[in-house]
């Protein structure tokens, strides 16, 4: 640290010690920590000379400024650190930084003339996105990976189950981050996002372009109600939805075919459970057998309510549970791949579909349907019915097939 660092130090600090206002004794905090960051960052470099001192700007200067930092530098005498640089050849360079109010403005050149000229316009690009603070007095994110996780951290995760949380998280981090890295919210464009949707769709995972701009619409959406960005560039995309493939009901004959192939093993009792209730395979863990009914937890609902829903023991499910208490059941991978192998044709999800299916053709009322497969039926039904086991019960009677 050489001599003109070291009275600007001792200076900073004295009048830290004097002053009084708050205001002030945050204001000067902010500059000795920033002055000692350069310096630390200077301080193993390989070059000849390096120092930092405060920068005046001349009244001229201050007029090229956007208006609100026109203030700061006139009005409130603020100013900007410069650091010289020079290496070995004497070739030197100037760096100015300004850190105050939720901004971070960086700009150098090989003249301090230079690196004040790239300073100013540096000041024009940021002003465009002022910094909005929040509660926590933290600032709201102005760049995309940033801001994604802000977005993913206080309103996502509020809105969606666990599981489509940590599933849309999985997908930003293998889908969005890399591509767009660091890079400010404003200057992602609609070429960017359809280059990304259109790599997608050439690989022929429509699936997921679909659900990569969803999520990138929602992102930039947000983004746009902030006032971060003025229109959400995903709106100008072309995109052709994705035409999902809907499973189909297995026949008698497979569901047959699917139990006696697993005669003997732990995978008939799961397959039987999840053929004559029409769980969702991510709900199969949390099935429990409660008396006359397996109840399991709903994984439709959102904004973090946890529900469950009933299934009555039908007549054909009974002889697959007969002296078992808890159903212990293997990961969803080794049962699709058992599943696959017996019936290719079809996904693990189609015993839902079977079951459903059979609840209709049997004739089972749709509010029993509902309760059993997990279906919402709206605020009126949430609101009124409040469906008994017996009526449960009497209407899985039918399902007999």
């Amino acid at each position: 640290m050489n001599a003109e660092q070291m009275i600007l130090l001792s200076q900073k600090l004295v009048m830290l010690s004097l002053a009084n206002d708050q205001a002030d004794r945050e204001r000067l905090t902010k500059e000795i920590a920033a002055l000692n960051e350069a310096l630390t960052e200077s301080a193993g470099s390989n070059e000849k000379t390096v120092y930092c001192r405060p920068l005046k700007f001349s009244d001229k200067e201050i007029s090229k400024m956007p208006k609100t930092f026109r203030k700061e530098f006139r009005v409130d005498g603020c100013t900007a650190h410069v650091r010289k640089r020079c290496d070995y050849r004497y070739r030197c360079s100037y760096e100015i930084r300004y850190r105050r109010n939720g901004y971070n403005v960086t700009a150098s050149g090989r003249t301090l003339e230079e690196a004040k000229q790239r300073f100013i316009e540096k000041l024009h690009q940021v002003d465009k996105v002022r910094p909005i603070k929040v509660s926590d007095g933290s600032t709201v994110p102005t760049t995309f990976n940033e801001f994604a996780y802000f977005w993913f951290e206080h309103f996502h995760k509020r809105k969606v189950a666990e599981r489509t949380y940590k599933n849309n998280m999985w997908r930003f981090r293998r889908a969005l981050e890399q591509p767009f890295a660091k890079k400010h919210l404003r200057n992602i464009n609609a070429i960017d996002i359809q280059r990304i949707l259109d790599d997608f769709t050439e690989q022929g995972k429509g699936k997921t372009a679909d659900e990569v701009r969803s999520l990138l619409n929602q992102i930039l959406g947000c983004a746009v109600k902030f006032g971060l960005i003025q229109h959400n560039p995903v709106q100008m995309v072309f995109h052709m939805q994705h035409e999902r493939k809907h499973g189909s009901a297995l026949t008698l004959e497979e569901e047959r075919l699917l139990l006696s192939a697993t005669a003997g093993t732990r995978y008939q009792l799961m397959f039987a459970v999840a053929l004559y209730t029409g769980l969702r395979p991510n709900e199969y863990k949390t099935a429990k057998i409660c008396g006359k009914f397996i109840v399991a937890k709903n994984s439709k609902r959102k904004n973090g309510e946890i529900a469950t829903k009933r299934i009555p023991i039908i007549k054909l499910l009974q002889p697959y549970l007969g002296g078992i208490n808890e159903i212990d059941w293997v990961t969803l991978k080794y049962l699709r791949e058992k599943f696959n192998s017996i019936l290719p044709n079809h996904i693990l999800y189609d015993l839902r579909t079977t079951f459903y299916t059979h609840c209709v053709t049997c004739g089972v009322a749709q509010s029993a349907i509902n309760e059993m497969v997990g279906h919402s039926g709206g605020v009126l039904k949430d609101t009124y019915t409040d469906l008994p086991d017996e009526f449960l019960l009497k209407e899985a009677e039918k399902l007999d097939w």
